[in-house]
């Protein structure tokens, strides 16, 4: 009997590998032949983390559009119909609000390993800014998602939003009216916010996603010593490496289940988040002639927020938070340290990092306050700190000590 089943997969398969003959070579270069460093520690389960949550938003999202209804007088009836009459409604609204404060947790965790490690210093600089593209991508769909709910603070966010754009010199006024596609945010907002958030930016994700994981594996992955496992090799294997597949899928397919555990947790016991991933004004109807008592953005565009209140001038302050963002694409030559890893490098390096931390933290937390004088003070030093971290980043990456890199990943014996 095994050896029927035995023959019948290996039929399939040849019939299979005769039509698509790229199927095979694909799958061996980039799992089961792609050698990655086998000193990855727990920092390196985010990547894979991110993939599982893009496929959540994506699936749950499909399943949210058969009963949603993009327009300003339905949208908000229509999510209440989800959540009440819907069978398991409720589950898949709350997979999806979840899922997206998911996705920028493992983002965000992802992003603070490459600056941990180096991975984006040679050879790794377009890994990295692809990496910011989905970043920024992923910045713009969480927005527009956020606004079709269309509850108070969905519809009142979009506002200070969209008039930050009114801020661009000469183009300001007609920018921010495309992009309500109205004189004020109405349904036709509504409705161009939904055909970009469901149909065109995950198709930029999604191509963006490919694009930084084939870049990614023709240079091969970083490691927690920053060393070039490429470089000894044994019949043309790194000695430092192991095939992805099957040692790191089954590493990762724990790290999932223990994700999704959490996950599983927040969705059936705190959903909210206590008002960090669905706000308790966002339950209210929008209502144009009523304004929240304290608008705020969602937790993980706190941060930007802040730097943005922390500037008095309505263009600079527009200009800070683009530019707090748009700095990052510069990182892989604003570093220049001779090592990667913080392993390998000196006390300067590992304090600056945590007060960048420290400093990141608090600003988001700052974003989600009512802004009085002394906490837009902080917002104000913390803010400077930021970009100081980055723009003085070549000096002191310099002047700090470093430790002799080892030849090989410290876990090779």
């Amino acid at each position: 009997m095994a050896n029927m089943i035995d023959r019948s997969v290996a039929t399939v398969t040849d019939w299979v590998n005769a039509r698509t003959p790229g199927l095979v070579p694909f799958y061996k270069k980039h799992m089961s032949e792609y050698y990655a460093p086998k000193n990855f520690n727990i920092w390196y389960y985010f990547g894979s983390l991110a993939i599982l949550v893009l496929v959540n938003q994506i699936v749950t999202g499909i399943w949210l559009t058969m009963n949603y209804k993009p327009s300003a007088a339905e949208a908000f009836a229509s999510v209440e119909y989800i959540m009440r009459d819907v069978d398991y409604g409720w589950l898949i609204r709350y997979m999806h609000s979840t899922g997206a404060s998911a996705f920028f947790i493992v983002v965000y965790l992802h992003m603070f390993r490459g600056l941990v490690y180096g991975s984006y210093q040679k050879p790794r600089e377009l890994v990295w800014i692809i990496g910011m593209l989905i970043f920024l991508t992923l910045m713009a769909e969480a927005f527009m998602g956020y606004v079709l709910p269309w509850g108070q603070m969905s519809y009142w966010g979009a506002q200070v939003i969209i008039n930050l754009f009114g801020a661009v010199p000469y183009v300001g006024e007609a920018l921010t009216e495309f992009i309500r596609g109205d004189y004020l945010v109405s349904d036709a907002t509504l409705n161009r916010f939904f055909a970009l958030h469901v149909i065109a930016l995950p198709l930029v994700i999604l191509l963006l996603v490919v694009l930084h994981l084939g870049a990614l594996h023709e240079v091969g992955s970083n490691n927690p010593d920053g060393v070039d496992i490429k470089k000894k090799k044994v019949d043309g294997k790194p000695v430092d490496g192991i095939p992805f597949h099957p040692y790191y899928t089954v590493k990762d397919l724990f790290g999932a289940g223990f994700f999704l555990t959490i996950m599983a947790f927040i969705v059936f016991y705190a959903p909210t988040f206590g008002d960090l991933f669905l706000e308790y004004d966002n339950f209210v109807p929008a209502d144009p002639l009523v304004t929240p008592e304290h608008i705020k953005p969602v937790w993980y565009f706190t941060p930007y927020y802040a730097m943005l209140r922390a500037v008095p001038d309505k263009f600079f302050g527009v200009v800070v938070m683009g530019g707090a963002v748009l700095i990052l694409f510069l990182l892989p030559w604003l570093d220049k340290s001779p090592v990667r890893s913080i392993r390998y490098r000196g006390w300067l390096s590992k304090l600056l990092l945590t007060i960048f931390v420290i400093a990141f933290v608090a600003l988001g937390w700052l974003g989600l306050q009512s802004g009085s004088e002394t906490q837009t003070l902080m917002a104000r030093i913390f803010t400077f700190y930021y970009f100081a971290f980055f723009i003085l980043m070549p000096i002191w990456t310099r002047m700090d000590a470093v430790k002799a890199v080892p030849e090989r990943v410290t876990m090779h014996d």
